[in-house]
Parts: C-alpha cells; structure tokens; sequence
C-alpha cells in the first residue's frame, strides 16, 4: 500500500485514480502543516483583538452585523453544519464522498483557512480508516457552493449523522468510536472553511472524467479490434490526413489506432 502525500498544490489526476483504487493511504505533508499552523494562528489573533470579521465572530449572511460572544464561537460554528445539514434523495456513492473527503482536505492544505492541523487530520484520519459519511445527493447550491453536501461530510467529523464504516451502515458516533478516532470539536471558523467549497461537484466530475477517458480507450480498442477482423486498411489513419484537420483528439485517435494496429502485426 502506497502514501499519498497531501500538500496543497500538487495532487494530480493520476494520485485520484490510484487513490480512488484503494490502494493508498493519505497524510497531510509537514509543509502543509506547518502552513496550515500559521493560518490558524491568525484566527486566534484576530479572536485576542475582538477584530471583527466574517465567519469568524460575526453571523453570517444577513447576519453580518450581528456580534458573536466569545463563548458562543464554537456553538456558532456547530449550528451551521447542522443548519445546512439540507440534503435529500438517495446518498452519494461512496467513492465520490471519500474524493469529496481527500478534495476538501488538499484544498485546505493550502493554509489560507485558519482552520487547525487537527481538522485536516480527522478527515484524512476517517478516510484511512474507512469512515465514510452518508451525504445526500441532491442539496447543493453549485456556484455559491456545495454547502449540503459538505454539512453532511463535516456532520459525521463531529460524530453526527450517519456513515458506512467498512460498508456497513452505522452512527457516525459508533465508527469513529469503533476506529479509536475522537469526533471534531469545531472551533472559530472551521464550520465555514469546510463547507465553503466546490468539492462535491468536482468530486463527480473528476470521477464522470475518469469513467470517459476509461470508455474512450476501450471504445478505440473495440474498433481497431473489428478494423482487424474485418481486414480493413491503416491507411485511413495516416497522420499527414489528420494533421490537416485542427482537432487535437481526433489526431490522438488515429495515433492510438495505428499504434494499435502496428502492436497487432
């Protein structure tokens, strides 16, 4: 079983694919860390001054304008993935709820959210350990963010909800205690840093991607398959013919068949 190392900035198409296989285990690298420390450290400064700023004392939305005590920061930020906890309809597929999981961690490996290694972590902790939270499929709000969806991933963080722990469906509270992991405490901000994201969608379309590049490959080799059995001439695939045509995936096609045709003979 391999590492995956998440840092932020550097996680590739293929890493997903191998991740999405099951074959790899994830980490937070130690830059990341130490970047996402400081971050965080900003957040408890602005906490020390009473400076206000968004998501972090203040309500949100209209709410803006509305102070928060110091004493309800933490119960602010659990009222909010309760509250957005909207869902409906049958549950994502477990695979685009664990890419979801790895997304929402590597985009806040950046360091830019103020959010405590620990959060990170708890994650990463619950994808390594085969905890996977129950998210339904529809409830997103696309551009503005998929704020449902993520609700739910961070609901079972916090030991709320529902998740499949090893395939079996259970309480949140249950698996983690099952996988020796205590639920997330969330403190100033960390609600709005982990469902303030795209990762739901993305997830789909990565995944909606992989499946088609997979279709196009095996789609290429059932043709050059039939152009064989049927004796049909290679010439049609010459590259000086595509050249003349400005269409980049057609080029790439009839390069995979004449490197398919030429492996067959």
């Amino acid at each position: 079983m391999t590492l995956l190392t998440l840092d932020g900035n550097s996680l590739t198409i293929q890493q997903i694919e191998e991740f999405l296989r099951g074959g790899e285990r994830v980490r937070l690298s130690p830059a990341a860390r130490a970047r996402v420390t400081q971050s965080h450290k900003c957040i408890r400064r602005i906490l020390q001054r009473e400076q206000p700023v968004y998501g972090v004392n203040t309500g949100f939305g209209r709410l803006i304008n509305v102070a928060i005590k110091p004493e309800q920061i933490e119960r602010l930020q659990l009222n909010l993935i309760r509250s957005h906890c909207a869902g409906v309809g049958p549950p994502m597929a477990v695979d685009e709820v664990r890419l979801m999981m790895l997304l929402r961690a590597n985009a806040l490996a950046k360091g830019y959210s103020g959010v405590r290694p620990v959060v990170i972590e708890t994650l990463l902790k619950m994808l390594n350990g085969g905890i996977t939270p129950v998210v339904p499929r529809q409830g997103s709000v696309g551009a503005s963010g998929d704020l449902a969806p993520l609700a739910h991933m961070v609901l079972a963080a916090i030991g709320e909800g529902h998740v499949f722990y090893k395939n079996v469906l259970m309480p949140a509270a249950t698996a983690m205690k099952k996988a020796g992991l205590p639920p997330l405490t969330l403190q100033a901000k960390e609600g709005l840093a982990l469902i303030n994201g795209t990762q739901a969608m993305t997830a789909i379309g990565i995944i909606n991607l992989l499946h088609s590049r997979n279709a196009l490959k095996h789609a290429d080799i059932a043709a050059v398959m039939s152009l064989e059995a049927l004796k049909g001439t290679p010439a049609a695939f010459h590259e000086g013919i595509h050249a003349l045509r400005p269409h980049a995936g057609q080029m790439n096609t009839a390069a995979n068949f004449r490197r398919l045709l030429e492996g067959s003979e």
